[in-house]
């Protein structure tokens, strides 16, 4: 098993997140992986607190899909499991979902219920958009809490385990996608593989109110804005074909052009993403 954090500039959460993934069940058996994006703040020498923690150091913010499948690729374990910083997993957490997707040949991958810190629910799941309907938000859908189990379609990136086998099997994470919907893109290559995502209720992650978690800099918030515009984009062209993708790709633009935005004008235009040649 290995665990996957991809961090920049949240040194707090990340101490926890890590030393949490230490005490687990099975230690012996976690590979623990941060790939830190360029941070500032310490989060890059976490292994000098962590010592048993593999860290990879990237130059600059290279996004969070280039990230993952640096750690994916780097990885020795047979099951992925993706953890955002600011998630805090109990002692049997990682060897409980270990367990639950071994032993299930239908799922390519299993989540945790993430819960907050007074123990409140707050995992999100999402239905995969609709290129007819897309206007570029997801609704949330409702989690049945008394099942054993909850098939889902697209539960994010924030604590998921998924088969190394089959993210190998998609041609790891396509890098088209900058900072947003490489998640998504895998949830549909899952469903498409005709595989579940199943969520247990039974077993919990804790997220923690963080301030300044968000892992781009204000200098980027344009270039985000059409990260994940042209993100969708490139979502909705890879699965419903080309001129949707173009016509969503267009929409943004204009709505880009109608709040005056031209840093994410021109990213959009551009085709530009968060991919690391914003810090050449």
């Amino acid at each position: 098993m290995s665990a996957i954090l991809v961090v920049l500039n949240q040194i707090e959460p990340l101490r926890k997140a890590v030393a949490a993934l230490d005490r687990s069940t099975d230690r012996e058996r976690l590979e623990i992986l941060v790939v830190d994006l360029g941070s500032e703040d310490g989060s890059a020498q976490i292994d000098a607190e962590f010592p048993a923690t593999v860290m990879l150091r990237l130059p600059h913010n290279f996004g969070a899909t280039k990230a993952m499948n640096i750690g994916t690729r780097t990885a020795k374990g047979d099951l992925m499991f993706y953890l955002s910083p600011d998630v805090e997993v109990p002692a049997d957490t990682v060897a409980k979902l270990a367990d639950k997707l071994e032993q299930d040949s239908d799922a390519a991958a299993v989540c945790p219920l993430i819960v907050d810190g007074s123990g409140k629910p707050v995992s999100r799941v999402y239905t995969l958009p609709k290129a007819q309907s897309f206007k570029g938000e997801m609704p949330a859908v409702g989690i049945d809490l008394e099942q054993d189990s909850v098939n889902v379609e697209y539960p994010g990136r924030e604590a998921i385990m998924v088969r190394k086998q089959f993210v190998k099997g998609m041609n790891y994470f396509d890098e088209r996608f900058g900072e947003y919907w490489a998640d998504a893109d895998l949830a549909m290559q899952i469903r498409r593989g005709l595989k579940k995502i199943r969520l247990y209720p039974s077993i919990g992650a804790v997220k923690h109110v963080v301030k300044h978690t968000d892992a781009v800099p204000e200098a980027l918030k344009g270039l985000a804005a059409a990260d994940r515009a042209g993100g969708a984009a490139s979502f909705i062209g890879k699965y419903y074909g080309f001129m949707p993708g173009l016509g969503f790709r267009i929409g943004a633009i204009f709505k880009a052009l109608a709040h005056f935005d031209l840093k994410q004008f021109l990213a959009l235009v551009s085709g530009a993403k968060i991919d690391g040649s914003q810090d050449g």
